[in-house]
């Protein structure tokens, strides 16, 4: 049984660079009102030709839609996927902070890397841990 779980890190729903792509046109979009690939490439700091790589399997997925202006904007399940991933970001900087006493600079890098691997039920039970031992602190 434990020789298998291994196998469901490549069952992820996305990689860590395709979580950084649907990121990025969530937060272009929310700063500017639109995304295009040449802005998301930017972003990133990463080339043209490797943003427009990654955002087609990102399309193909259906998680984001160019339209014929060559605008991108999230599906709404693109728009769902990007914001978890933003509060299991921001539960993991929490837990990593104040919970294990990691630096701030180090917590965000390591909730950058494993950002979008948790499972929902992790990161819930991470944020109620992080809650009741910040009530255990106070006392």
């Amino acid at each position: 049984m434990l020789e298998d779980v291994w196998k469901e890190f490549s069952e992820n729903e996305i990689t860590h660079s395709a979580a950084h792509h649907l990121l990025a046109i969530l937060e272009l979009s929310a700063k500017r009102g639109y995304a295009r690939v040449s802005d998301v490439a930017k972003h990133l700091q990463i080339t043209t030709g490797s943003a427009s790589t990654n955002l087609k399997s990102l399309k193909q997925k259906k998680l984001v839609v160019e339209d014929d202006n060559k605008f991108l904007s999230l599906s709404e399940t693109g728009r769902k996927l990007a914001e978890g991933i933003v509060h299991q970001r921001e539960v993991l900087v929490q837990f990593l902070q104040e919970v294990l006493g990691v630096s701030t600079h180090q917590a965000e890098v390591d909730a950058c890397k494993t950002e979008h691997l948790f499972s929902l039920e992790t990161t819930s039970k991470m944020q109620e841990f992080a809650k009741k031992y910040a009530k255990a602190s106070k006392k």
